[in-house]
C-alpha cells in the first residue's frame, strides 16, 4: 500500500506532535493535515481535498467534539479508516464511537503500542480488522 495518508484531529500540540513523530518513525505515514477542533476537521472533510486512508480523532477537543468529526466523516463515501485516540476510552465511550463509525478506539494512556501496530498493519495493506473484535 505504501504510505498511509493520515489526518489527525487532536487539540493538544504536544500530543499531536508526539503522535506524528511516533507514526513517522514506526509506520509509513504521510500526515496530510491536522485539526485542533471539530469545525476545522469538518471543513477539511467537506473541502474535496480530503483524501486520506486514516483519520485519528480525539474525543474531547478545544472546540466541538471528535464525535461530530466521526459523524461528518461517515457522510463521505471515501474508504477512510476512523480511529479514536482518547484519554476517555470508557466502555460507554468506546461503544458510542463504534456506533458513530469508528473502526477502532484506543486509550492514550495505555494503548499507543496497539495503535501503532494497527497503523502498521494498515500501511502494509491489511484491512486492520483481522484478529481483532470491535472494542465495545
Amino acid at each position: 500500500m505504501g504510505y498511509l495518508k493520515t489526518y489527525i484531529v487532536e487539540d493538544s500540540p504536544v500530543i499531536r506532535e508526539n503522535l506524528i513523530a511516533a507514526l513517522e518513525e514506526l509506520v509509513s505515514v504521510d500526515v496530510v493535515g491536522t485539526a485542533a477542533d471539530e469545525n476545522t476537521a469538518v471543513q477539511w472533510l467537506a473541502s474535496g481535498m480530503n483524501d486520506c486512508d486514516l483519520m485519528i480523532v480525539d474525543v474531547f477537543l478545544a472546540q466541538g467534539s471528535g464525535l461530530g468529526v466521526l459523524k461528518a466523516a461517515r457522510e463521505h463515501d471515501k474508504p477512510t479508516k476512523l480511529v479514536v485516540l482518547s484519554n476517555y476510552a470508557t466502555t460507554d465511550m468506546r461503544r458510542k464511537c463504534i456506533e458513530l463509525g469508528a473502526d477502532r478506539v484506543f486509550d492514550k494512556s495505555n494503548e499507543i503500542d496497539a495503535l501503532m501496530a494497527y497503523c502498521m498493519r494498515l500501511s502494509e495493506g491489511d484491512s486492520g480488522n483481522s484478529g481483532f473484535a470491535a472494542l465495545t
